[in-house]
């Protein structure tokens, strides 16, 4: 009876702290289409509300790896427990990286809305990037809730397209900088945009190799889509 009683206890306390992963994730998806709005109208309130956020989700991260730490130092775990732990620290950690990614976009938004920099530049591809890797956010915190490995794949197979529209975007601004160099600056902006727009789609595939961790135990964050499509099996 007693072993059930601390069994019953672990399980809460595991979803208490999924729970909270979950509020962090809520949280970020917030800060990015903010950050989106506040690029496509140069909104610059936005993009304070964006950067005051960060805060918010800094001291989240703190919260739930002292949480984290505590559970594993009382109950001691293994296996898929002591798995979902570990990847539930990792899954915060990317977190809070999405964070300052978006972050970092707001702030370039608020810096090209005052400048009026960039403005005849392709900032609508940007745009579409944004809602990809902001949508492959979502899908990965959904899958990762339900410990789903075949939404996971398909996650990771979505991020390539990300990183397509990236090399596109790239060598559409190489155009305009060689037509035109007066946008060579300008041009830079947009690119460190790109930047963290790519990297935040990233993040949304290490959650769902994650996911892919905690379920079958193998670590498939180096190794090809083929591979990680056997392993799920």
């Amino acid at each position: 009876m007693a072993d059930k009683h601390l069994s019953t206890q672990f399980d809460a306390e595991l979803n208490s702290v999924s729970s909270r992963v979950m509020e962090l994730g809520g949280l970020v998806e917030s800060q990015i289409r903010k950050a989106i709005y506040a690029l496509a109208q140069f909104s610059t309130e936005v993009a304070d509300e964006v950067e005051q956020t960060e805060q918010r989700v800094n001291a989240m991260e703190v919260e739930i790896d002292r949480e984290l730490a505590s559970i594993i130092g009382r109950r001691q775990p293994t296996a898929r427990d002591l798995r979902l732990l570990l990847a539930i620290s990792k899954t915060t950690a990317n977190l809070e990286r999405v964070g300052d990614e978006s972050a970092k976009i707001a702030r370039m938004a608020k810096s090209i809305a005052e400048s009026g920099a960039a403005r005849q530049l392709p900032t609508l591809d940007l745009r579409v990037s944004a809602d990809l890797a902001s949508g492959l956010l979502r899908k990965a915190l959904d899958a990762f809730a339900r410990l789903d490995t075949a939404a996971a794949v398909s996650i990771l197979k979505e991020d390539d397209l990300i990183d397509r529209e990236f090399d596109g975007f790239l060598r559409k601004l190489i155009t305009y900088m060689m037509e035109d160099p007066r946008t060579i600056s300008a041009s830079l902006d947009l690119l460190f945009l790109a930047k963290a727009i790519e990297r935040i789609g990233d993040h949304a595939k290490n959650i769902a190799e994650f996911i892919i961790y905690i379920v079958k135990g193998a670590d498939v964050r180096h190794v090809s889509l083929a591979q990680v499509e056997s392993a799920v099996q």
